[in-house]
């Protein structure tokens, strides 16, 4: 599984104006879910996005993480990530879950999230969103808990 996590000062998803998520200041994961992977990685993602240190601590280093400042995390369903793009001039999703696979587990990551946060709202998988965030920093970055076929 593929996160790409950006700190954000606040962010919202929404789908034909209707408002299916919304933060302050937190996260935003942009999530994909490959071939191969399951429930461990679904598990592994979740406690990596909320335990990267992205933050800064009082004397202005990344040290702190989403559940050390208590902020907010927004979920959203973003199977391009898992695009092969090394070659040609369009991308294969050949390394992509199946729609019901891939829909399965974005579901079971944002349930592992909601165990281990608070503050968890998510976009709705297949749907599409239009998502507004302010990145703070910017900050970004690319996440993988992959499967054990592949590396991290």
């Amino acid at each position: 599984m593929i996160a790409l996590i950006q700190r954000v000062t606040a962010a919202a998803v929404t789908r034909a104006g209707e408002t299916l998520g919304a933060i302050g200041p937190g996260l935003v994961a942009l999530v994909a879910v490959e071939r191969g992977d399951g429930e461990a990685q679904a598990a592994r993602l979740a406690e990596k996005v909320v335990s990267y240190r992205v933050f800064a601590d009082a004397a202005g280093r990344m040290n702190l993480s989403l559940k050390d400042t208590g902020g907010g995390l927004l979920a959203v369903p973003q199977f391009t990530l898992a695009a092969d793009t090394d070659s040609g001039l369009r991308p294969s999703f050949s390394n992509a879950a199946s729609p019901e696979e891939g829909e399965r587990l974005f579901d079971q990551a944002v349930k592992n999230l909601k165990a281990l946060i608070t503050q968890v709202q998510s976009g709705r998988f297949g749907a599409d969103m239009q998502v507004r965030l302010v990145n703070d920093g910017p900050v970004t970055f690319w996440l993988r808990a992959a499967a054990a076929s592949r590396t991290s």
